[in-house]
C-alpha cells in the first residue's frame, strides 16, 4: 500500500481524487495516523454468535467522527490506480532484491524512479509526472 507521507506529498502537488468505492484513504493529524479506511456503500462486520460467526450488513455506522471535508482525507491510491494514472508514460516495473524501480517517459527523456514497493515506486514515478506538468 502506498504510504501516507508519499501520499500527501502526492496531494499536496496537485493529485486529484473522485472517491469510489474500493478506495483506500487515510486521516492524517487526528489521532488515526495509522488506521486505513475503505469507501464503501454498505458496512460489513462479523459479529459473533452463540452458532458461530454471522456476517452482518449495516447501511450506517454510528460513531464519533460522522463526516469530514474530502480535503482532510488523503487518498492512498492502489497500484493498479497508480498505474493508470501514469497513463502512456509508463514503460516498466522492475523488481530488484531490495526494492521496485519504475521507467516512464516525460518531457521528452526517459526517467527511473525506485522505491521499496511496487506502490511506493509508482507513486515516486506520479510524483515526478505532476512536478514535470505533464498530464
Amino acid at each position: 500500500m502506498l504510504s501516507v507521507p508519499l501520499a500527501i506529498r502526492l496531494h499536496d502537488a496537485g493529485l486529484r481524487w473522485k472517491p469510489a468505492p474500493g478506495d483506500h484513504f487515510a486521516i492524517p493529524d487526528r489521532d488515526l495516523d495509522d488506521e486505513v479506511f475503505v469507501l464503501s456503500n454498505m458496512v460489513i462486520a462479523v459479529y459473533e454468535q452463540p452458532d458461530g460467526p454471522v456476517i452482518g450488513f449495516n447501511g450506517t455506522t454510528e460513531w464519533a467522527m460522522d463526516d469530514i471535508e474530502q480535503s482532510e482525507a488523503i487518498w492512498l491510491p492502489r497500484e493498479d490506480q497508480l498505474r493508470e494514472l501514469l497513463g502512456a508514460t509508463f514503460h516498466m516495473l522492475e523488481r530488484s532484491q531490495m526494492e521496485f524501480r519504475v521507467e516512464i517517459t516525460a518531457a521528452g527523456r526517459r526517467l527511473s524512479v525506485e522505491g521499496g514497493t511496487a506502490e511506493e515506486a509508482y507513486g515516486a514515478a506520479l510524483l515526478e509526472l505532476i512536478r514535470l506538468g505533464v498530464d
